[in-house]
C-alpha cells in the first residue's frame, strides 16, 4: 500500500515526494481536479452555516437548489430525484424502485434482467444485478433473480429482441439495469446507442422499469452529459454517484419519471419506499454538487472534454496497429485498448503493467489485458502525452 498525501488538480503525491498523473480521476470522480478550489471555497463557506442535517422530515437550500439545478441537465423525462450515500446505493435503490413498483400496484414480477458481465455495486441487490462473480462468489446463492443478455450491437441485436419478445410473454420481469454505452469494471466494454435504444423499446413497451447506472458514464464523461443522451428511449431510473460531487463527498442520486413516482405516493404508509441513509442529502456534499455541476456547464470545461476526446482520437491513429494492439475504442473522454494476448485481471503481468505506470509517474490501473484512460478534465496537452508515452513504453515490457 502507497501512502498518498496530497492532491492538487491532476497530480497526486506519494510519502516520499514523488507526484503521479491521475490518469482515472480517482475512479471516475475528481473530474474537476483534486482540491479545486471553487468547490473547496463553496463547501468552507457552507461548513460554517450548516454541516449536517438529518433528511427525514428536514430539507435545506443546498438540496432544493441541486434538486432544480440537476432536473435541468438530466432526460427530460427525470421528474424526482431520490438521495443516498454511493453508487452501491444508487443502484439499490433503483432495483428496490423496479421490484416495489409492481409491487405496489399488486402485479408479482420478481425477476431483474441484467447485461452481461456488467457492475453495479457492493451492496446486495447491487451485487445480484451485477454479473461479474469474481467479485460475487461467495455470495451468489443469497441474490435475487436475475437473468442477463449480452450487451446489445448492430451483430446480436436481432437475436436478443427475439429471445425478449418470447420471454417477456411470462410478464415477471419488473426491471432491466444497464450501463449505458460503456461498462466500466468489464474493462470499458463498449455497446451500441441504437441497438440499445431497440431493447429499451422493447422493454417499456412491456412495462419493464429500465434503470441507466451512470454512476461511471455521467456528469460529461461520454462526451454528452449523459450516456442517456445519445439513446432516444430514455430510462425511467438513473443512477448517479462518483462525479456527482466531483470526489469530495460521497453522495448518490437515483432520479426516476413521474410515472415510478405515481406508484409510490400513497397514503397507505406500506407503498413507500423505505430506504434511508444518515448522511443522505448532506448540505456538504450538495454543496460540491452544485459547484460540480458549475463547472461541467462551464465553456472552459466543455472546451476540455472536446480537447481530450480529440487528443484521444490522435493517439489511437498512432496506437491502433500496433502488433501488441489487439483492439481500441473510444466514447467521449473513455479510451481503452486492449493487449494482444490474454491475461489474468488481476495477475502477475498486470501487476508489472501497474508497476510500470507508476514508475513513470502515472497513475492507471489495468483491466485484464485493457488498458484504459479516463482522466479529468483539467489534465494538460503535456500531461496527456505523458500518458501516452507511459502507454506506448509499456507495449514494449509485455
Amino acid at each position: 500500500m502507497l501512502g498518498i498525501v496530497r492532491a492538487k488538480g491532476t497530480l497526486l503525491f506519494d510519502e516520499n515526494g514523488k507526484e503521479y498523473i491521475d490518469g482515472i480521476a480517482s475512479w471516475y470522480t475528481c473530474m474537476y481536479g483534486h482540491c479545486n478550489e471553487c468547490i473547496l471555497n463553496r463547501v468552507s463557506v457552507q461548513m460554517k452555516q450548516l454541516d449536517q442535517v438529518v433528511f427525514s422530515g428536514f430539507t435545506h437550500e443546498p438540496a432544493v437548489r441541486l434538486s432544480e439545478e440537476l432536473i435541468k441537465i438530466l432526460p427530460g423525462n427525470q421528474q424526482k430525484l431520490f438521495f443516498s450515500d454511493n453508487g452501491s446505493t444508487a443502484t439499490e435503490v433503483g432495483v428496490k424502485m423496479a421490484l416495489q413498483y409492481h409491487f405496489n400496484q399488486g402485479e408479482k414480477r420478481n425477476v431483474m434482467l441484467a447485461l452481461e458481465d456488467g457492475f453495479h455495486g457492493d451492496t446486495f441487490g447491487a451485487m445480484s444485478v451485477s454479473g461479474l462473480s469474481v467479485y460475487n462468489g461467495p455470495f451468489e446463492e443469497h441474490f435475487i433473480q436475475v437473468e442477463r443478455i449480452p450487451a446489445p450491437t448492430k451483430n446480436n441485436i436481432g437475436s436478443i429482441l427475439k429471445y425478449l419478445g418470447t420471454r417477456l410473454e411470462q410478464k415477471n420481469i419488473a426491471g432491466f439495469i444497464y450501463e449505458p454505452l460503456v461498462q466500466g469494471a468489464a474493462a470499458m466494454k463498449m455497446h451500441d446507442a441504437e441497438a440499445l435504444n431497440k431493447v429499451l423499446k422493447l422493454l417499456q413497451d412491456n412495462d419493464v422499469v429500465t434503470i441507466a447506472d451512470e454512476v461511471m458514464t455521467g456528469f460529461g464523461k461520454t462526451g454528452n452529459y449523459f450516456a442517456s443522451d445519445y439513446v432516444d428511449t430514455k430510462p425511467d431510473v438513473i443512477c448517479l454517484s462518483k462525479a456527482l460531487t466531483a470526489g469530495l463527498i460521497p453522495m448518490a442520486i437515483t432520479s426516476c419519471t413521474q410515472k415510478i413516482y405515481d406508484a409510490f405516493y400513497s397514503d397507505e404508509l406500506k407503498k413507500g419506499l423505505f430506504h434511508g441513509h444518515t448522511y443522505t442529502a448532506n448540505p456538504l456534499a450538495c454543496t460540491a454538487a452544485l459547484a460540480g455541476l458549475e463547472l461541467l456547464r462551464s465553456e472552459e470545461m466543455q472546451h476540455n472534454i472536446e480537447r481530450i476526446i480529440e487528443s484521444h482520437r490522435q493517439f489511437d491513429l498512432q496506437i491502433k496497429d500496433h502488433p501488441k494492439v489487439g483492439g481500441t475504442r473510444q466514447c467521449g473522454i473513455i479510451y481503452a485498448l486492449d493487449l494482444n494476448l490474454k491475461m489474468e485481471r488481476y495477475g502477475n503481468l498486470r501487476d508489472r503493467l501497474f508497476r510500470h505506470f507508476m514508475d513513470n509517474g502515472i497513475f492507471l490501473r489495468p483491466l485484464g489485458n485493457t488498458i484504459y484512460v479516463l482522466p479529468p478534465y483539467i489534465i494538460t496537452d503535456e500531461q496527456l502525452q505523458k500518458v501516452y508515452g507511459a502507454i506506448k513504453s509499456a507495449l514494449e515490457i509485455v
